[in-house]
């Protein structure tokens, strides 16, 4: 049992190793050579993993999960933290009409393709949509935090993506339990699942996060303010778990909790003096956590699986990167005329839409599930996710100087 336990013990402690040389040696190049780090950090797991098998994490391994969890929740919260509620306000509009007209018109498109492209019966067509209509949070927000473009731009997609995580889920779960039970799916259930998921994740992210930020920075109750920044982490996890446990949205439970911390002073407290500490802090997690998720997602892509189905899973992608994207774009937030997108913001915006690690973790669940043509839906994903990170995180940053929307970085960040 101890042979078994030391084994298990140094595993773990080489595989940190190998994930922080392999992130910090990429990192290093990633700022030289001017593209966002997650983009490298996939390839080096690529290489670390299916090149030179001297990583060999499966993706339903514990380690794995937890990773998978934790990063999440602290990648998310930090996007929230760095946004500001009237800012939000601003393009409240794009970001709902997004996270929900948004994901069915990309579930429709894209099953309409896997329906021709895979020859498959349209329930599993539309589940293969549904799996990839979200946008990544995981992946999006370490793009931001390299890429400077307008603000109103940046609040938009980072919480589109943490709000359409919930659309996404809630109609993949409805299309796996449909296909499963041999039923069809019930629109006014699957409605009633994302009200009670949706608004279940902002009522845990914002109860959880006053309570605590109030006990930081309140005058005379901030018992906490000694410790602001690991109350803060605290928090991250603290929402994410409660959501899930409480059976709604975690990830918008996270991501509204740091919402609730970024933007203290509306409650009537101030963190002022502890935002260095805390950014430091939040910096720090959030680039180990970038490496742990990217690494490990990318010693997992399967070429195997890749190259059976390439053609239909790239036509596929190609209808969601080229026809399901613009159009969600241009039905959803054309129509905010009180934001008034440009052209070139809403074109930008169509190119913008990294798929990573939720879909991931859908995609092995529906592998799990054993239905009938899972490993067609695990191609798609691993397609998706390559294509989108490696092609379209790589060149945003272009893309925002091309279209003349990049930024100076401002010193805070924000």
């Amino acid at each position: 049992m101890e042979t078994e336990v030391a084994q298990t013990v140094h595993h773990l402690l080489l595989l940190f190793l190998l994930v922080f040389a392999a992130g910090i040696l990429t990192g290093r190049l990633a700022s030289w050579i001017k593209v966002p780090d997650v983009v490298l950090f996939i390839g080096a797991g690529m290489i670390l993993g299916q090149g030179l098998h001297w990583i060999s994490e499966e993706s339903s391994s514990l380690t794995n999960q937890l990773v998978l969890s934790a990063g999440s929740a602290l990648i998310l919260f930090d996007g929230g933290r760095n946004i500001r509620w009237h800012g939000l306000k601003q393009v409240l509009v794009s970001v709902t009409l997004l996270s929900t007209v948004g994901v069915v018109v990309t579930a429709g498109i894209v099953g309409l393709v896997a329906h021709e492209a895979f020859g498959l019966d349209w329930m599993t067509s539309l589940l293969i949509g549904a799996v990839i209509s979200s946008t990544d949070p995981a992946t999006i927000i370490p793009v931001f935090r390299q890429v400077t473009v307008k603000l109103r731009l940046r609040e938009t997609v980072e919480s589109e993506s943490a709000f359409n995580d919930a659309t996404g889920s809630i109609l993949t779960f409805a299309l796996l339990a449909a296909i499963v039970s041999g039923s069809s799916p019930n629109v006014g259930g699957v409605s009633l699942d994302f009200v009670k998921t949706a608004v279940g994740g902002l009522a845990v992210g914002f109860a959880i996060s006053a309570a605590i930020v109030f006990l930081v920075g309140h005058a005379k109750w901030g018992w906490f303010r000694d410790y602001a920044a690991l109350s803060m982490l605290s928090v991250a996890i603290a929402a994410y778990l409660a959501g899930e446990l409480l059976h709604v949205s975690g990830l918008m439970a996270t991501f509204t909790a740091g919402l609730v911390w970024g933007n203290a002073r509306l409650l009537g407290v101030s963190i002022d003096d502890k935002l260095e500490e805390m950014g430091h802090v939040a910096d720090n997690a959030s680039v180990m956590m970038r490496m742990f998720i990217f690494i490990l997602l990318g010693s997992q892509v399967n070429f195997s699986l890749l190259g059976q189905y390439f053609w239909p899973a790239l036509a596929v992608v190609a209808a969601l990167v080229f026809i399901a994207r613009p159009l969600t774009v241009f039905s959803s937030a054309w129509p905010d005329r009180r934001t008034r997108w440009t052209g070139k913001e809403l074109l930008f915006m169509c190119w913008v839409r990294e798929t990573g690690v939720i879909p991931a973790a859908l995609s092995g669940m529906i592998v799990a599930s054993g239905i009938a043509h899972a490993d067609k839906v695990s191609a798609v994903v691993l397609m998706a996710v390559v294509f989108t990170i490696l092609v379209q995180a790589s060149t945003t940053a272009w893309l925002a100087r091309k279209l003349g929307l990049e930024e100076k970085r401002s010193s805070s960040g924000a």
